[in-house]
């Protein structure tokens, strides 16, 4: 269904607001609401903020790791469109937008830059619904599907009518991937998706580590587990496998907040640690 704003939402997502409003479950912590209370935001319920906080309390460094994740997303983004000349992206694992959302940054370099949101949750979709406006020369859509589906997701009618796979397309994955644990194939699932995009494409990964806090994070994890969220973290060798077969650009991978920090547009950025951010991330391009 296109939208006067550029705006695109799948034809297949008729509910009503009070439908999906019915489908939320505000009772137990989501990950995706925790994730906003992190970043400060207002779209979260006590059980998410008694989770987060119980995250806190074994990291309390998580704070910083959210928003070195949104930099990361919002830098990555600007260099792939300013450098590279990408004007497609397709970000899998959107969770509830938060401004400046992906589309927005990349429109501030590109006006004619088309996004496509993939998420499989209806928190997600109630949320885009009312956020995810476009340019007037580029174009935004939202496609409720499952990560860990890449055939379904690639097959979408909405995808296949905002982005051209005849040309380079940013595959963004942020945050998304410690949530796919191992049984869930997260290797292969990349490796699809990468397979249907064309030479110049690239791949923007962010993805949490226990390389510096190993004992935290395990908790962490079991926080994440016993909300009902599986979760995963892994090493850098173990990030360094999604990149295998594309180039990676300067600086490779890296920490969160060491990847060209020079392009992050907030002002006042807080001296932080590698421990305290806990966030391997790099960009690749497909050759």
């Amino acid at each position: 269904m296109d939208m006067a704003d550029g705006t695109a939402l799948d034809d297949s997502e008729s509910e009503s607001a009070a439908d999906i409003q019915a489908s939320i479950r505000t009772d137990i912590p989501h990950s995706a609401r925790m994730y906003d209370y992190y970043l400060g935001g207002r779209t979260n319920y006590r059980p998410d903020r008694e989770a987060a906080d119980e995250v806190a309390t074994v990291f309390p460094s998580v704070f910083h790791t959210a928003l070195e994740n949104r930099d990361f997303m919002h830098r990555a983004t600007r260099v792939l469109a300013r450098s590279y000349g990408i004007r497609q992206w397709l970000d899998i694992g959107t969770g509830i937008p938060t401004s400046p959302n992906l589309h927005e940054v990349a429109q501030s370099v590109a006006a004619d830059a088309r996004v496509v949101y993939v998420d499989y949750d209806p928190i997600v979709l109630n949320y885009a619904r009312a956020l995810l406006r476009s340019t007037p020369t580029g174009r935004t859509a939202y496609v409720q599907a499952d990560a860990t589906d890449p055939d379904s997701i690639l097959a979408d009618q909405t995808l296949a009518a905002t982005l051209d796979l005849s040309r380079p397309v940013a595959l963004s994955l942020n945050a998304l991937l410690h949530f796919i644990p191992d049984d869930r194939d997260p290797y292969g699932i990349v490796d699809r998706l990468m397979s249907e995009l064309p030479s110049g494409s690239a791949l923007a990964i962010s993805h949490c580590t226990p390389d510096f806090d190993p004992e935290s994070w395990a908790e962490v994890v079991s926080v994440y587990r016993n909300s009902g969220t599986p979760a995963q973290v892994r090493t850098r060798k173990e990030v360094e496998r999604f990149f295998e077969g594309y180039d990676l650009i300067e600086p490779g991978i890296s920490v969160g907040h060491r990847w060209r920090p020079e392009e992050t547009a907030r002002t006042e950025l807080p001296r932080v640690s590698d421990a305290d951010v806990s966030l391997w991330v790099g960009v690749a391009i497909k050759p």
